[in-house]
């Protein structure tokens, strides 16, 4: 993943540009400019153990519920998502919403978002963007620093996940795939003016 790198997943209705990708010497920070359909919405309630994210809007709304509190979020505010808070957002509007999203550590977030986002342009996830269960345990069981569901509850899952990734692998599905890219077939996306700025997550 590189600054100027492009992605889309059609499931969630989630297209972005990634404005800084997460390196060492920023620290790990991940920002993009994400643009989300009317209707666009994540996977559910989750939470991310150790990650924080910032969500700038810059036009249209975004609907959330963070840590059992809802909310809108419209243009000129920004949302802060502590590490280890339940949180779920949405495009609340009928137009576009415009976002500049950062998440640090960012470089294991993008790894999950690369193969995520990747399966929904195969159509290989549901109308939600979840993957087929043993792809979902593959991938669940890789990525528990990064991001958990609340639903099935957390204890049920580690159960699950770690009797059905194995099978999962042996059946050949991967938490990465070599053959995921960002930038296929997304050209046409386009950074948000170079002269918006935001307050850094630190």
């Amino acid at each position: 993943m590189k600054a100027g790198d492009v992605f889309k997943n059609p499931a969630t209705g989630e297209f972005g540009y990634i404005r800084t990708a997460p390196t060492v010497s920023n620290e790990q920070l991940l920002v993009v400019d994400l643009r989300v359909r009317p209707g666009g919405a994540v996977l559910g309630e989750h939470y991310h153990p150790v990650i924080k994210e910032r969500f700038t809007v810059i036009s249209g709304s975004i609907g959330f519920k963070l840590d059992g509190v809802k909310g809108i979020a419209k243009a000129g505010e920004t949302l802060d998502i502590p590490a280890g808070v339940v949180h779920d957002w949405w495009n609340s509007g009928n137009e576009e919403a415009r976002v500049i999203v950062q998440v640090k550590p960012g470089d294991r977030f993008a790894d999950m978002a690369v193969t995520s986002f990747g399966l929904a342009v195969e159509g290989k996830t549901n109308k939600k963007g979840m993957p087929g269960f043993l792809q979902m345990a593959v991938l669940a069981k890789e990525f528990t620093d990064v991001m958990r569901l609340t639903k099935p509850p957390v204890w049920i899952q580690d159960i699950l996940f770690s009797i059905l990734a194995p099978l999962g692998r042996l059946m050949g599905y991967r938490a990465s795939y070599a053959h995921h890219q960002l930038g296929a077939e997304t050209t046409a996306i386009e950074s948000f003016p170079a002269g918006l700025r935001v307050e850094k997550l630190v």
